[in-house]
């Protein structure tokens, strides 16, 4: 199911990404957290350190039980019902003003069934946004007369002008748990980022923080970002979060946050990214018959460690729950690109994956500490389905109850190389049964790859793990894309049949990089291979 339309999100699979960031509010609701009062005038400026220590005092407190505040029949409601609740744009915060910043706002109903409390900074002056039918329309529903008074909303999405001058597109969406999204100039919405990751990927199941309160700062006439506040509550933590949205051809969104421990958890992910892959390039089985060449919103992460190393690591759709750790003490970034922006390659008219956005989280405001990047993949048979999540992990003393991180998430098409060097372009595999052999093709392009002649033939560093030989290996030109394709064949070592039979493989760590003499050319491409 896809949204059209200037007044909905624009985004693919809008029912995809509800059901992701629904599945985990149904129900939820904590008891009001200590809020400034509606209409307050403040004597000193409302700041970060304001909503930091509203975020304290809730971590003092015990945690409430869940419970649900929508009326069951908003609950009861279909998706296309929902959908057909819609803001009137017209009514949009701040039009009448023509400030160059508004907000729409979302409805309650089907997969969200808790609001959330907007609050506005206007002059230091605290005003609650109140809830109101007059603000939407409903379609063919016709349950305007039953909703409660002080209803409340389930999020917002700002407007501004990023695209043409006479036009405020979307440009940022907060809505369910702790998910935002933001887009940069001709992009469509795919992947989305979370405040705070609880024990993903653990058996024990995961547990979503949510965004109870947000403050949105009137803009200036001449502003060119604004600025959101934000409380989060969750079982474990509570915490304080200021957004600096900046629009533009790249999107930026500045994140300040700072985290109050109620009780120790086995994982914390620091800037989490929730992304979908179905199948791409290196998938030679598609999970179905599709005309599409390749179906996802992100096809690789990204990591920048301290020590100058870049590594590119394709994802996959894996037959059961995979996880990759990467030791990254105080990484210089991270992120799930979409680097594959060639329409071909997608063949989507409606779903325009080739417009997808990547988020590169650059951390700031000082070390980060020790700490690695944990990506996140979960088997899928829709595209429906978000089942990529990357985050950084640090290594915090259980004694340490408050953490603060600071970081940039930047929306944009990877267009050129992020580090100067050359860059995988493309992965492919191909198997043979009868020799048990799988062969790698890694296309590499950027950098000074495009200066080497043919005489200048680059050296190829390829190292495996596990059980696993390399039968071959070589790099040629490859004029079509101004770069050198890498290729080379492995072959499981041999095992006997009951350790084949009784034994689920662990994933082959396979890394490779071209050099020239002693200079390295290109990042690192990182690839987990599942015999």
């Amino acid at each position: 199911m896809r949204i059209f339309g200037r007044n909905l999100p624009i985004f693919k699979n809008t029912l995809r990404w509800l059901l992701a960031t629904a599945m985990i509010t149904g129900a939820i609701f904590m008891n009001a957290p200590p809020c400034l009062a509606a209409g307050e005038r403040i004597d000193t400026p409302f700041s970060f350190g304001t909503v930091a220590h509203l975020a304290e005092q809730l971590a003092k407190k015990a945690y409430e039980n869940p419970k649900r505040m929508a009326p069951q029949f908003l609950l009861d409601l279909t998706y296309d019902q929902w959908r057909d609740i819609r803001f009137q744009s017209e009514k949009s915060l701040w039009r009448s003003e023509k400030l160059p910043f508004e907000v729409q706002f979302f409805h309650l109903g089907a997969f969200y069934n808790f609001p959330v409390d907007i609050h506005i900074i206007d002059d230091n002056r605290i005003s609650r946004f109140p809830f109101s039918t007059s603000l939407f329309h409903y379609g063919q529903n016709r349950f305007q007369e039953k909703l409660p008074d002080g209803l409340g909303f389930a999020g917002f999405r700002y407007h501004y002008n990023v695209n043409q001058p006479d036009y405020k597109d979307e440009v940022a969406v907060f809505l369910g748990a702790s998910y935002f999204r933001a887009i940069g100039k001709n992009q469509q919405y795919g992947l989305s980022a979370r405040g705070l990751a609880i024990d993903t990927g653990l058996d024990s199941g995961e547990e979503f923080p949510l965004f109870r309160r947000f403050w949105l700062v009137k803009p200036a006439p001449d502003a060119t970002e604004s600025v959101i506040y934000a409380l989060l509550d969750s079982k474990s933590y509570s915490g304080a979060y200021k957004f600096i949205i900046r629009p533009g051809e790249e999107t930026v969104v500045s994140v300040e946050s700072r985290l109050f421990q109620r009780q120790p958890v086995k994982k914390l992910g620091i800037a989490p990214l929730t992304s979908m892959f179905f199948f791409g390039e290196n998938t030679n089985n598609k999970p179905r018959d599709d005309f599409r060449p390749e179906v996802h919103d992100s096809d690789g992460l990204l990591l920048a460690l301290a020590n100058g190393e870049w590594i590119w690591h394709p994802l996959q759709n894996p037959k059961t729950l995979a996880l990759s750790v990467f030791q990254a003490d105080n990484p210089a970034g991270f992120g799930l690109l979409q680097r594959d922006i060639d329409f071909d390659h997608y063949q989507d008219l409606e779903a325009h994956y080739e417009k997808r956005p990547s988020a590169w989280i650059r951390p700031k405001g000082g070390d980060w500490g020790k700490g690695h990047v944990e990506l996140v993949l979960i088997p899928t048979d829709s595209e429906v389905n978000d089942n990529i999540v990357a985050f950084w992990v640090p290594e915090v003393p259980p004694e340490k109850r408050v953490l603060s991180f600071s970081y940039d998430i930047v929306w944009h098409f990877p267009v050129k190389s992020p580090h100067g060097g050359g860059y995988v372009m493309a992965t492919h595999t191909a198997s043979d049964r009868k020799n048990e052999t799988r062969t790698f093709l890694i296309d590499f392009t950027g950098g000074n790859l495009d200066q080497l002649g043919e005489e200048a033939f680059p050296n190829q560093v390829v190292t495996v793990g596990g059980n696993v030989d390399i039968i071959e290996q070589r790099v040629q030109k490859n004029p079509f894309i101004n770069g050198w394709r890498l290729v080379f064949k492995i072959r499981t070592k041999d095992q006997n049949a009951i350790g084949k039979v009784l034994t689920n493989p662990e994933p082959i760590n396979l890394r490779a990089f071209l050099r020239r003499d002693k200079d390295v050319l290109t990042e690192t491409w990182s690839y987990a291979f599942y015999p």
